[in-house]
């Protein structure tokens, strides 16, 4: 196991430092992960809103049921028949306790699904500030690139320029030469 952690710890820290010498890759994968944060919350949300729903749903059947055992209670003890009246008692209030329990898991559903809420705003305010400082460093680097493509222009304009010059001297240096030969030939003639 220590060489995979040593590996696993040698990557990552590649990883980190590649990521240092590229900050916009850096801000690209911070955004893809925001948008998957953002994407799984939501998922959340929809989950815990169809719990919810099938929790208000079992909710009402639960009440229906409280309210029929709660009629057949007063209708035996009207007949005079405790021992129904009784069970029937029993029933009702083990219905309520189910009720306030679906009641209270309910009441968590809902707190749940406000904090998810809460939590989508501020993935997605975050994502809207990484999207901006994505798009500033865009800006930046297209400034830099654009500023080194001047200087390189600038740089290749300049050795144009001194190659030119260099090719006048060139020139000056060819005609010089060839008349130092022209004289030098005058010269041995004349001997």
């Amino acid at each position: 196991m220590g060489l995979f952690d040593d590996l696993s710890r040698f990557l990552e820290n590649r990883l980190e430092e590649f990521l240092r010498n590229n900050p916009h890759l850096e801000l690209e994968a911070l955004l893809e992960q925001l948008r998957e944060q953002e994407e799984d919350t939501l998922k959340l949300i929809a989950d815990l809103q169809l719990q919810q729903k099938r929790s208000q749903d079992d909710i009402l059947a639960t009440a229906q049921e409280i309210q029929r055992w709660h009629i057949r209670v007063q209708k035996a003890k009207d007949a005079g028949r405790q021992d129904l009246a009784s069970a029937a008692s029993e029933r009702e209030a083990a219905l309520l306790r189910e009720g306030n329990q679906r009641w209270g898991h309910m009441q968590g559903l809902k707190e749940r699904i406000n904090q998810s809420q809460e939590l989508l705003q501020k993935i997605q305010q975050r994502r809207q500030e990484v999207q901006a400082k994505a798009a500033e460093a865009q800006t930046a680097r297209a400034k830099a690139q654009t500023q080194q493509r001047l200087e390189t222009n600038g740089w290749s304009n300049q050795t144009t320029n001194y190659s030119s010059n260099f090719d006048d001297l060139e020139e000056k240096f060819r005609r010089w030469e060839t008349q130092d030969e022209l004289e030098q030939m005058k010269r041995n003639m004349s001997k």
